[in-house]
């Protein structure tokens, strides 16, 4: 069967109201790894509070724990993050020391551009060249992690048409040990905000090379955040699945024959007590799903 799992969100009462459904409904666990670390005055990268927190949940229930990064930069073309990016993979490999993880994703684009972070990654060019450097990046952190991949991200801009995005994955995924997380929340907020058939997308997708979806919901944004008054999907990550995300996954999960996980995303913040059954129920749907 395969597996469901839940991200671990580091955040105190996301942890608190969630945690038999954490420890009980959950097959396995997805962390960021860089929210679990803290930066010296010297700038070396130390675990922080919730880094041990996860590691010593994970070895009492005995479930496997995966990666997911938004912080590597995998499309930095600049050699000014050359520095940051070493650090990083540095500290990436104490971690997989200590947890052990299945595999290792990062989003597509750049949260670097010449080694200064952003909050959301960027879109990059669909090039040759950047299929290069997204290889190159990946080969980087298989030598510390065996299998690893990059998720199709959200962007609200695009540098090129969004429907060629699915041949640039497969071109970037195309070695051995390297995978795509299909995240169909992203999807299907990118087809609203640029307009394509979400369907469409995915039937372009090299779907031989899912390892893991993701499922999540989100919001609109407000319309006087833009001049013009629209209102665009946003990958938030604060509310329950969307009907139209659970049919694009009741399509897809079948037809990825090296799927090895459902993961579950909400962010921090986001959870009240009203939403611990809607999180519990959402696992619950989602293996019965994959198990039929």
């Amino acid at each position: 069967m395969i597996p469901v799992g839940i991200t671990l969100q580091p955040d105190v009462v996301y942890l608190d109201l969630l945690d038999q459904v954490i420890r009980n409904d959950a097959d396995y666990y997805e962390v960021a790894p860089e929210t679990l670390w803290r930066q010296a005055p010297d700038g070396a990268l130390l675990p922080n509070g919730f880094h041990r927190a996860f590691l010593d949940l994970a070895k009492e229930v005995r479930k496997p724990v995966v990666a997911h990064g938004v912080g590597l930069s995998v499309g930095t073309l600049s050699c000014a993050d050359d520095d940051r990016q070493q650090m990083w993979l540095a500290r990436i490999a104490a971690d997989h020391r200590a947890f052990r993880f299945a595999w290792y994703t990062d989003h597509l684009g750049v949260s670097a551009p010449g080694g200064l972070a952003m909050t959301l990654p960027l879109p990059v060019a669909m090039t040759g060249e950047s299929v290069a450097r997204i290889r190159q990046s990946l080969a980087n952190l298989q030598r510390i992690v065996p299998e690893v991949g990059v998720e199709n991200s959200v962007f609200y801009y695009h540098l090129g048409d969004p429907l060629e995005e699915p041949d640039f994955l497969r071109r970037i995924v195309s070695g051995p040990g390297h995978h795509l997380l299909l995240d169909l929340h992203n999807v299907f907020t990118t087809a609203h905000n640029a307009g394509f058939d979400p369907h469409e997308y995915i039937d372009r997708l090299p779907l031989d090379a899912v390892i893991e979806i993701h499922l999540s919901g989100g919001s609109d944004s407000p319309g006087e955040w833009l001049a013009s008054g629209r209102s665009l999907r946003l990958d938030s990550h604060d509310h329950g699945v969307p009907e139209a995300v659970w049919a694009l996954f009741d399509k897809v999960w079948r037809r990825c024959p090296n799927l090895r996980g459902v993961t579950l995303e909400r962010m921090e913040d986001t959870v009240t007590v009203p939403d611990v059954a809607v999180i519990r129920d959402e696992l619950l749907r989602a293996r019965a799903m994959v198990s039929r």
